[in-house]
Parts: C-alpha cells; sequence; structure tokens
C-alpha cells in the first residue's frame, strides 16, 4: 500500500478510461459513440461540431472493470479505490476544446470545436505530480452492521486533506536504491542518470550516493536535412558524441 501501488493504480484506471473513450470516438466500439451533451450555445467565433469524446462513458467502464475487485471492506481496498477514481478524475481534469478551421485556402471562416482528451504523456505527467504530492494515510477500523470495517484518514492534521483528485497511501516504500526480488526493484545500477538536473533523475538522488561512471557515446543521427519540392526530405548522417552517466 505505497506510493507507488497508489500511483499504478492511479494510471491504470486512468488508461482503461483512456482506450474506451478513444475507441468510441473513433467508431472503433458499437455500444458507444460521441458525447453529445455538448451541443449548447456555440462560443465566440467558433460552433460545437466533430466527435467530443464521451469521458463519461469511458469512466464508467473503467469504474466496472478497475473496481471489480475492490469490494472487500478493507483499507488497501479503500485506498485503490480512491487512486481508481483520482486516475478517472484526472481525465475529466485535463479534458479540452480542440478545434478545426474551414474554409478556402486553409481560411478560417468557418471553425468547429469539440471536447477532446489530452495525450496521454499528460495524464501520466499530471498523476506523477500527484504521486510526488500523495498523501500519507492511517487505518480506522470500525464497526457496522457488515462487520469490521477499515476506512483511512490523513495522517497529519496540519496538512490539508486529500481530496478526490489526490493520490494516498498508507505504507512506506521500500528501499529501490538495492536489488530486492521480495518488492521487484531491480535497484539504481547501471541506471542513466542526469548530472545537471537536482530532481530524482539526477545522479546524485538516482545513486544513492554512491556516484557514478561516466562513458562517452558515439551516435549516428540525421543532419543538414533539406527539403526538396515537391515532396521529399534529404538529409544527412552526422555522428555526434555524447556522454552517458549511469550510476556506480
Amino acid at each position: 500500500a505505497t506510493r507507488e501501488s497508489a500511483f499504478v493504480h492511479a494510471i491504470a484506471s486512468a488508461g482503461v478510461a483512456f482506450a474506451v473513450t478513444r475507441s468510441c470516438a473513433e467508431g472503433s466500439a458499437t455500444i458507444c459513440g460521441c458525447d453529445t451533451r455538448h451541443k449548447g450555445s456555440p462560443g465566440e467565433g467558433w460552433k460545437w461540431g466533430g466527435c467530443s469524446e464521451d469521458v463519461e462513458f469511458g469512466s464508467m467502464v473503467s469504474r466496472e472493470f478497475a473496481d471489480a475487485r475492490e469490494n472487500r471492506p478493507d483499507a488497501r481496498s479503500a485506498m485503490n479505490r480512491h487512486n481508481n477514481e483520482a486516475g478517472r478524475t484526472s481525465i475529466i481534469e485535463l479534458m479540452h476544446l480542440k478545434c478545426k478551421c474551414h474554409g478556402l485556402s486553409g481560411s478560417c471562416e468557418v471553425k468547429t470545436c469539440w471536447w477532446s482528451q489530452p495525450d496521454f504523456r499528460v495524464i501520466g505527467d499530471y498523476l506523477k505530480d500527484k504521486y510526488d504530492s500523495a498523501s500519507e494515510m492511517v487505518v480506522e477500523k470500525h464497526r457496522e452492521s457488515r462487520g469490521w470495517v477499515e476506512t483511512l484518514r490523513p495522517k497529519y492534521n496540519f496538512f490539508k486533506a486529500p481530496t478526490e483528485k489526490d493520490l494516498v497511501y498508507y505504507e512506506n516504500s521500500p528501499n529501490f536504491c538495492e536489488p530486492n526480488p521480495e518488492t521487484g526493484s531491480f535497484g539504481t545500477r547501471d541506471r542513466i542518470c542526469n548530472v545537471t538536473s537536482h530532481g530524482i533523475d539526477g545522479c546524485d538522488l538516482l545513486c544513492c550516493g554512491r556516484g557514478h561512471n561516466t562513458r562517452t557515446e558515439k551516435r549516428k543521427e540525421k543532419c543538414h536535412c533539406i527539403f526538396h519540392w515537391c515532396c521529399y526530405v534529404r538529409c544527412q548522417e552526422c555522428i555526434r558524441v555524447y556522454d552517458v552517466h549511469t550510476c556506480k
């Protein structure tokens, strides 16, 4: 029940909702289609058009699929349900208007817009931020008509209580610096690190104080590319030298 588990549940649940929603909009699924609720008054300079993605339907399918086994009255199920919902909520939070212009010679005489999901990378980055700020909880037991039930409450009262958008956990993470087959950790030896970063990808943090090795690599890359009319691009092949830093 660590913050890593919280992230995995959130992004997996978001992935199900995202994939179902996108399939509905593309017409790949026969049981769903576009979101018809966004057909109200047009905005300034545009009107509703295209196929708005029905994230509510995608979230409903994800809720039935990802939460199916989380019906036990224990703390882990409560944690998983919360994080699953946080993953789905992230998509709703990041929905945005996508527009397309219509007119002669690319002019924008008419602009139609529809609700669209962001790229999944955007959702992943958003949930990574939620992982970094996840709220630590404690388990409380109380008796109900169905028996003993475990619930979660914030461990620290002086921090803001987590909302439905935040990730929660109640166990400390294991030490990921060294290999540990029981936790599935491969350790950080030989991991590529960023020598200039002070963040989690930096050599100081990622290498857990063991230091790092540096080697040079020659890589073939396309360069000096020229566009020829019409229509192809011709490039030269250059060899560039890079410094690669790996953890000891």
